[in-house]
C-alpha cells in the first residue's frame, strides 16, 4: 500500500467506529456445554473483539487504520486499548476512555468448528459517542470507511464522509424487525460497496439464489459482494456489469469468529490497491480461510507473513490444480521474501489478560 499513497492523500487508509469487547475464548471443548454440568476447556485466550476484529485485520494487512470507540476505565479497557494501540499500531485518537463505564465482555466457546457466545455490556454515555464523531480521525480524513448499516437508522458521519470522498464499505447484520426492506437501509445510498451474506442478500431482494440477489443489489449500490459460505463469494459491479465468482479455499475450520470481518478487510485492501474484482474476492476469501484455522477473532487475523507462507506452501504441494494456483498468482509480487516468512501453518501465541497490567 505504501507505493500507492500520494502526498496529498488522507492520513488514514480506513476509518472504523463501533463497540470494542473484551473477548475471552475457550478452546478445545469436546462438545457443546451441557446444562447442569461443568465443561473443561483445553485452552483459553483473551483479545479485543467486536469492531476490534476488523480493525486488527485491516492493520495486519498494512492499512493505516483509525478507530473511534469507547473504552472502559477498567483493567479490561486498558488491556484492549494497549493491545490495539501498541500491539497492532491502530490509531485511537478518535477514541475515548469513559470514567466509570465497564468494558463490554464476550465469552466465546469454540467446538466442532462452531462457536457459542455470551455477551454483556451497556451503551456508553451518549455524550461520549458525540465526542467520538467530532474527534481527530474523523472519517473525512480516510480513504475508506467500514460502516455497519442499521435498518431505520441514519448515521450522520457516513453521509459526511461520503461527501468528502471517503469510500464507504457497508455491512449489515440480521434484521430483527423482520422487514428486510432495502429502503430501511438509509445509508446504503452512500456506499461504494455492500457486503451481505447469502441469506441476508436473498431476504433483502426476494431473490431465490444469492447470485441473483447480488445482481439485484447492484441496482442500488455500485458494488454488491455476497459471501456464499463454503462456496466462496460472488460480486457484481453495477457500473460496468462485470461479475466475478471465486470458490472458497477448503480448510479445517477451528473457529469462524471474525471471519466475516477478515473477509471485508481483505476486500477493502484489494479495492484500495486497485486490483481486479476477481483478485479482490480471491484475496478476501484467502484471508478469511486463514483466519478460521485459528481460534478467536482478532487473534486469528492473518498478516502478510502468514499469506506469504501459505502461498509458498501450496506451490510446493504436488498435484495442485494449475488453474487454482493461477487464481492466486497475483500474490507473487506482493508477499514478503521467503527469508522473511515463517514456516506455515502458523499458530499465533495466545495472549491472556492474566499476565500483568499494561504499563
Amino acid at each position: 500500500m505504501a507505493g500507492l499513497r500520494a502526498p496529498g492523500d488522507p492520513p488514514w487508509d480506513v476509518y472504523l467506529t463501533g463497540t470494542v469487547f473484551l473477548d475471552i475464548i475457550f478452546t478445545g471443548l469436546a462438545s457443546a456445554p451441557v446444562r447442569g454440568t461443568e465443561s473443561w476447556a483445553r485452552g483459553m485466550g483473551s483479545s479485543p473483539g467486536g469492531i476490534a476484529n476488523m480493525a486488527t485485520a485491516l492493520a495486519r494487512l498494512g492499512l493505516k487504520t483509525s478507530l473511534a470507540a469507547a473504552f472502559g476505565d477498567d483493567h479490561y479497557g486498558e488491556y484492549c486499548w494497549d493491545t490495539l494501540a501498541r500491539g497492532e499500531g491502530i490509531d485511537l485518537s478518535p477514541s475515548r476512555t469513559v470514567p466509570g463505564w465497564h468494558s463490554p465482555v464476550t465469552v466465546s466457546m469454540a467446538y466442532e468448528g462452531e462457536r457459542t457466545m455470551v455477551s454483556h455490556g451497556h451503551e456508553p454515555p451518549a455524550d461520549t459517542l458525540f465526542r467520538q464523531q467530532n474527534a481527530p480521525g474523523h472519517p473525512a480524513h480516510a480513504r475508506a470507511a467500514v460502516a455497519s448499516l442499521t435498518p431505520g437508522t441514519r448515521n450522520p458521519w457516513i453521509a459526511r464522509a461520503a461527501a468528502e470522498g471517503t469510500l464507504i464499505f457497508g455491512d449489515v447484520g440480521w434484521d430483527d424487525t423482520g422487514a428486510w426492506d432495502l429502503a430501511n437501509l438509509a445509508d446504503l445510498e452512500y456506499c461504494e460497496a455492500f457486503l451481505p451474506n447469502a441469506e441476508e442478500a436473498m431476504r433483502y431482494t426476494g431473490a431465490d439464489c444469492p447470485r441473483a440477489a447480488a445482481h439485484a443489489l447492484a441496482a442500488h449500490v455500485p458494488l454488491a459482494v455476497v459471501t456464499l459460505g463454503g462456496e466462496g463469494a460472488y460480486a457484481v459491479d453495477g457500473r460496468t456489469g462485470e461479475s466475478a465468482e471465486v470458490p472458497a479455499i477448503a480448510v479445517e475450520a477451528l473457529d469462524p469468529t471474525g471471519a466475516g470481518d477478515v473477509f471485508v478487510a481483505g476486500f477493502v485492501t484489494g479495492t484500495l490497491a486497485n486490483w481486479p474484482l476477481a483478485d479482490r474476492l480471491a484475496f478476501a476469501g484467502l484471508t478469511a480461510a486463514l483466519s478460521v484455522q485459528e481460534f478467536g477473532g482478532s487473534l486469528s487475523a492473518p498478516g502478510w507473513s502468514e499469506i506469504g507462507a501459505w502461498w509458498r506452501e501450496v506451490q510446493s504441494v504436488e498435484g495442485q490444480d494449475p488453474a487454482a494456483l493461477r487464481r492466486y498468482a497475483f500474490l507473487e509480487g506482493l508477499v514478503p521474501d521467503e527469508d522473511q516468512v515463517r514456516p506455515w501453518p502458523l499458530r499465533r501465541a495466545v495472549p491472556t489478560i492474566g499476565f500483568g497490567r499494561a504499563g
